[in-house]
């Protein structure tokens, strides 16, 4: 248990150094979190978007997805779904994609990471999550909240 504590410490160390706060815990779990941004749609259209996402890769070969997302409006719903690109490129333009159907999956393919749609409730708070029966890949860096006509309304860098 000792050497794992500190195998642990010392890879947390290590994502520090390197300027990432992604977080490797002792049950072989990486947790990747990012903090909600309004895209330039967002204020546009009366948003002052705040909140967070989280990504766990667990070592049982799944991912857990939530966020947390204020500043929406009553009762709205909104898409949400992780992204294959940071959110200064291009918007985060593309969704992440397995290379086929997951278990959990969203889409007609099951091949994408939704942790939404969600509603906001009467206080413009919203709270998704997904569990899917994969584990992405690098290339999955971002989650993007999108308004009912499909127009990126926040986002979340992942590290």
């Amino acid at each position: 248990m000792k050497l794992r504590l500190i195998t642990v410490t010392a890879v947390a160390g290590l994502a520090a150094a390197l300027g990432t706060s992604s977080v490797v815990h002792a049950n072989g779990s990486t947790v990747t979190r990012g903090t909600f941004h309004s895209f330039a749609a967002g204020p546009d259209r009366g948003y002052d978007i705040s909140g967070h996402a989280t990504m766990v890769r667990r070592a049982d070969g799944t991912m857990l997805v939530t966020i947390h997302v204020a500043g929406l409006t009553p009762g709205a719903t909104y898409g949400s779904h992780v992204h294959a690109a940071a959110c200064a490129a291009n918007l985060a333009d593309g969704h992440y994609k397995f290379g086929g159907p997951v278990p959990g999956g969203a889409t007609a393919s099951q091949n994408e990471v939704w942790p939404g749609p969600v509603t906001a409730d009467g206080g413009g708070i919203a709270n998704g999550n997904t569990t899917v029966g994969a584990i992405a890949g690098a290339t999955a860096v971002s989650v993007v909240v999108h308004d009912a006509d499909g127009t990126k309304i926040a986002c979340a860098d992942l590290s």
